[in-house]
């Protein structure tokens, strides 16, 4: 059985194919930083489609990142998230392919991440509904793990998470910066939980059953402030926390949780998720050798 992972050089990509590998899986890569098995590009129509022609079932990852980061000029995400999304559809339905696409827990925000990838998920509906497709949706609440790329200056990548910012910060003894005043929900989910979700409502897919949306995190919630507090802990920094204005494209006091109940869809509990300090202890690690 071969599976198609679009994005499968991200942060998430490279754990769901770890994953998918480890399960017994072929695995063909799409990705256009050059990295995966396969180098392409979503927007690329006629490369897309090649890609999925020789697959079973696939994962679409792709996409471009940032909640404020494409407020000015959304015209780039949502040419590769929207654009890339149909193509990836369309050659669901053309191919008879099942699979499933990543949703975000903040989908109902005003910004153009979460506009593109709840115009996605709407587009999935429709697929199922219309076209015959059996297309799943996964919304990971906020993912961290090792792996996840810090942004400037301690890293490349040109949009903040929450776990390597608070980390990199904590670990240089820099203040850590909390948008907001820290106590909005918004729940952190561990990658390989994630992982686990994906290729579990993939499986459902190939089986024949498309699912109301799967959202992954936990039960018991926590803030920003929850975390920022709990990395201090965990590293032992000294660093200040410091409370920012909320950056634009976030909704002031919007919590970001999971209806984990969701989880029993694809055979999943809350109570099997990775403990958020258990995650960050391991995610710390990471960064300790490779920060």
């Amino acid at each position: 059985m071969k599976v198609l992972v679009t994005g499968s050089a991200g942060f998430i990509g490279s754990h769901v194919v770890e994953r998918l590998h480890n399960a017994g899986y072929e695995v063909d890569g799409f990705d256009h930083r050059g990295r995966g098995t396969v180098l392409g590009d979503i927007r690329d129509v006629i490369a897309l489609g090649d890609a999925m022609s020789h697959v079973d079932a696939f994962i679409h990852l792709a996409g471009l990142l940032g909640t404020q980061e494409h407020i000015q000029d959304p015209g780039p995400i949502m040419e590769t998230n929207i654009l890339g999304g149909l193509n990836v559809l369309q050659a669901a339905a053309k191919f008879k392919l099942p699979g499933v696409c990543i949703g975000v827990g903040n989908h109902f925000m005003d910004n153009p991440y979460s506009i593109s990838k709840s115009a996605v998920e709407r587009m999935v509906s429709m697929f199922n509904a219309e076209r015959g497709t059996k297309v799943n949706i996964v919304r990971a609440m906020n993912a961290y793990g090792p792996g996840q790329v810090p942004a400037q200056p301690y890293g490349p990548s040109r949009v903040r998470k929450i776990a390597p910012s608070f980390i990199c910060r904590a670990m240089k003894g820099d203040p850590i910066e909390v948008y907001g005043d820290g106590s909005q929900i918004s729940d952190m989910v561990y990658v390989g939980d994630v992982a686990d979700a994906l290729i579990k409502a993939m499986e459902a897919a190939l089986n024949g059953k498309t699912l109301p949306v799967i959202e992954v995190g936990p039960k018991t919630h926590t803030t920003v402030m929850d975390v920022a507090l709990l990395v201090k802990e965990l590293t032992g920094s000294t660093s200040p926390i410091i409370c920012l204005p909320k950056r634009p494209g976030e909704k002031e006091g919007a919590p970001v949780f999971a209806k984990s109940e969701t989880l029993e869809l694809i055979g999943m509990s809350d109570r099997g998720l990775m403990p958020l300090r258990d995650g960050l202890t391991l995610t710390i690690d990471h960064y300790r050798v490779h920060a």
